[in-house]
């Protein structure tokens, strides 16, 4: 299982403003800290204030925070929102169920739902203050040149 591309920058992003509840962070802030693309992350920043975890402050000295404290914010349910489906396989689909030649037969679909579920109660388990580790919160975010800070 892989996440978006969007989900995993939105958990970054979150983690950042876990980090930084000292300031109002802007989005060109963040595509310079990650090295990504200012376009891809206002998609991203957008789609977090209408899901609830963000606030924004338009117009000078505007930014964005989150919207509530991190120990507040379930990773679960980040990725669930931003996520949007966890179709594992085409018999997921449901456009495309009744498809499958082997559909009455097989249990696969049980078996990934079961994982998929497992995976999304571990991750409920979690918030946002737990994936901030001690050192990272401090000077080491702050230290990272621009070599350091693109997704690896």
């Amino acid at each position: 299982m892989q996440l978006t591309a969007h989900t995993d920058y939105a958990l970054r992003v979150l983690i950042y403003l876990t980090i930084h509840t000292d300031k109002l962070v802007t989005i060109t802030e963040l595509a310079d800290f990650f090295g990504v693309s200012r376009n891809h992350l206002v998609k991203v920043v957008h789609k977090l204030g209408v899901k609830g975890f963000i606030l924004t402050v338009r117009g000078k000295g505007g930014g964005i925070r989150l919207s509530r404290p991190a120990r507040e914010i379930s990773v679960g349910s980040v990725v669930r929102e931003v996520e949007g489906h966890f179709q594992m396989a085409e018999c997921f689909n449901p456009n495309k169920q009744g498809q499958c030649a082997i559909q009455t037969r097989c249990g696969l679909m049980g078996l990934l739902g079961n994982a998929v579920e497992q995976f999304l109660q571990v991750l409920d388990k979690a918030v946002l203050s737990d994936l901030v580790t001690v050192p990272f919160a401090g000077q080491r975010l702050r230290s990272l040149d621009a070599s350091q800070r693109h997704p690896g």
